[in-house]
């Protein structure tokens, strides 16, 4: 497996915000994570990439403590929010910058960044714009594509197709397909249960920090999901 999560707990004072024993990621897999707002999910994610430490338990990415190993950060692309970007760069600075700390070469960053190119409607480069001035979703689109420009072996995306309008959603269901096919690891937590289901194998629920169901997609996968949220 290459994500896994061990007896991990976040406590504020005496308010638990995740307590997950037990959570495993294989390689390959696309992981969908859902809940209602303050259910955990950017919590669980910011422990994930080690930006906060749990109060118990441990997140193994390859085996490694991401605590403890600074080794999973070579092979781990991920966009949570706008502090994930350097807004006082312009886009293709920013870009040139994921690509110089992972020694790209400008002619690797250019091709990697076509596959891009319906996504940012020509929008994002060569507009002369800092990413502070750009629009929240073409913000998200910089961080998405900064993500994933060093094809990582582990994608971790919260709420990727928040303030993306309808055809730039499908063009990235599209992007994470490609990736699945080229059996990159991805973890994406999103509000919109017709693109989880879509793009997923498995959803993961999470309330109030705990999991509540680890389901494998199928055709009734949304329906049951629905099910649960409306109840």
């Amino acid at each position: 497996m290459l994500l896994e999560v061990q007896n991990l707990k976040k406590t504020y004072g005496n308010r638990t915000v995740v307590d997950i024993p037990s959570l495993q990621i294989n390689q390959g897999e696309t992981v969908g994570l859902v809940g209602n707002n303050g259910a955990g999910k950017t919590t669980l994610f910011r422990m994930i990439l080690d930006l906060i430490r749990p109060t118990e338990g441990r997140v193994l990415s390859n085996g490694e403590d991401v605590s403890k190993s600074d080794q999973w950060k070579s092979y781990t692309g991920s966009f949570i929010d706008e502090a994930f970007v350097i807004e006082y760069l312009t886009p293709e600075e920013y870009f040139d910058f994921i690509g110089q700390i992972n020694h790209l070469s400008r002619a690797t960053i250019q091709e990697r960044l076509n596959k891009f190119k319906d996504v940012f409607h020509d929008e994002i480069l060569n507009r002369g714009k800092y990413i502070r001035d750009l629009s929240k979703g073409n913000k998200n689109k910089v961080g998405i594509a900064g993500a994933m420009l060093i094809n990582p072996q582990l994608l971790i995306l919260d709420e990727p197709f928040a303030n993306l309008d309808p055809s730039t959603q499908i063009r990235l269901k599209n992007l994470i397909r490609e990736s699945r096919a080229q059996d990159v690891t991805m973890f994406i937590s999103s509000h919109d249960l017709n693109h989880v289901t879509e793009v997923c194998d498995r959803i993961v629920i999470l309330e109030k920090g705990l999991v509540v169901k680890d389901l494998a997609t199928n055709q009734d996968t949304l329906k049951e999901l629905e099910s649960y949220f409306s109840a």
